[in-house]
């Protein structure tokens, strides 16, 4: 990618590997795993504040990786299937080999 220009699915490939570049945000997924949970529960596991669990919320959100919806005064959030194929889908063809790219030589070495 040097060099090149960011297209719309490099950004969004960039918008779920960014879920995944922080430790907070993979202490949530962690505690995702085990099913739904309600803000509150994170918060409680967590032990941040209010506003800096929103902002990693909306940034797995975001990805994708994670859905919410409000119950009452709380939002509830759980992994999303469909997420975590489309980050595996990403992974797979940003490491898969092209067969024909690596056949040509990278110079007139």
């Amino acid at each position: 990618m040097c060099g090149e220009k960011m297209t719309s699915s490099n950004k969004e490939t960039a918008r779920v590997f960014k879920a995944f570049c922080d430790e907070n945000r993979l202490q949530i997924l962690e505690l995702l795993r085990g099913g739904e949970k309600c803000a509150c529960k994170l918060l409680e596991e967590m032990s941040i504040s209010q506003p800096t669990l929103s902002h990693h919320m909306k940034i797995l959100c975001d990805s994708g990786i994670v859905v919410g919806h409000k119950e009452g005064k709380w939002m509830h959030y759980r992994i999303s299937p469909e997420g975590v194929q489309i980050a595996k889908d990403y992974l797979n063809g940003l490491t898969a080999a092209d067969a024909a790219r690596e056949s040509k030589p990278c110079c007139d070495c």
